[in-house]
């Protein structure tokens, strides 16, 4: 409780960010799939059904029934690897492997959300170990992300600590705010899936990303905006704390900042 006399700062607004199909054109995850087969971590049968799986949930969106499969089909691969390893190779390929795949929208986003001093999190179902070193790099300072169970020898174990996805995400994202003393009813959120309509109504103004057509649909009926990313950054996004070059990619802040103001008076008109 304040002390009397004093006055309570006003809590800070914050964006959240997912990941896959949102921030970057496909899953974190399974776009290191090359690079795990060259390291001998994954077979060429294993490689190539990620990839059909990564081309189903681009043209349709996944489910919670797509995403449980999913997630026992990463704990059964992954059983056994050493932690340390698989760190190192995202370090070591992360600029070559997720590059390309960012939207330069949501750079533009970002730096708009920066500048305007809220903070910054990425919120994803991919595992830590991929989304700490993505948020780094793209001077974001806060990643929620899937935590996998390790055994005393350093070796994923086949559990999870923690699973970042649907309500477990949404919760996550409250402690956040209590921990961060954040402002959730000015806060910002986007994502493409219906499997994140919890944490998108955690916030006072979620947004649809390249949504899937359940979230859309969704996000029509409630007059939430609707957007679609197509430019990829293609450049090298920034590194660690630096921040993004406004303009960066087809689209500078000021005009993604127009473009999801007209789709909200858009979806107030429908």
């Amino acid at each position: 409780m304040d002390e009397p006399g004093t006055e309570r700062r006003p809590r800070r607004a914050a964006a959240f960010f997912d990941v896959d199909r949102t921030l970057l054109a496909r899953s974190a995850t399974l776009a290191f799939g090359r690079s795990l087969r060259r390291e001998g971590m994954v077979s060429s049968v294993t490689a190539l059904k990620g990839a059909y799986t990564q081309l189903a949930y681009q043209r349709r969106g996944a489910d919670a029934g797509d995403m449980e499969r999913y997630r026992l089909r990463l704990l059964r691969m992954t059983r056994g690897w050493d932690a340390d390893r698989l760190s190192h190779l995202v370090q070591e390929a992360l600029v070559d492997v997720l590059d390309p795949l960012v939207y330069a929208e949501g750079l533009a986003l970002l730096d708009q959300h920066r500048r305007e001093g809220r903070a910054l999190y990425l919120v994803s179902s991919s595992g830590v170990e991929v989304v700490q070193p993505l948020a780094e790099h793209l001077g974001v300072p806060n990643a929620i992300a899937t935590r996998a169970g390790v055994d005393a020898d350093g070796r994923y174990d086949g559990t999870l600590d923690f699973y970042c996805y649907a309500d477990a995400k949404a919760d996550a994202v409250r402690a956040a705010a209590v921990g961060d003393d954040l402002d959730l009813d000015s806060s910002f959120a986007y994502s493409d899936s219906i499997t994140d309509l919890p944490l998108l109504e955690a916030v006072g103004n979620p947004v649809a990303v390249n949504p899937d057509r359940r979230l859309r649909a969704v996000a029509r009926d409630r007059s939430w905006p609707v957007v679609d990313f197509r430019d990829l950054a293609r450049a090298r996004p920034v590194s660690r704390s630096r921040p993004v070059v406004a303009g960066a990619g087809a689209l500078g802040a000021a005009a993604v900042a127009g473009w999801v103001a007209r789709s909200r008076m858009q979806g107030a008109r429908q």
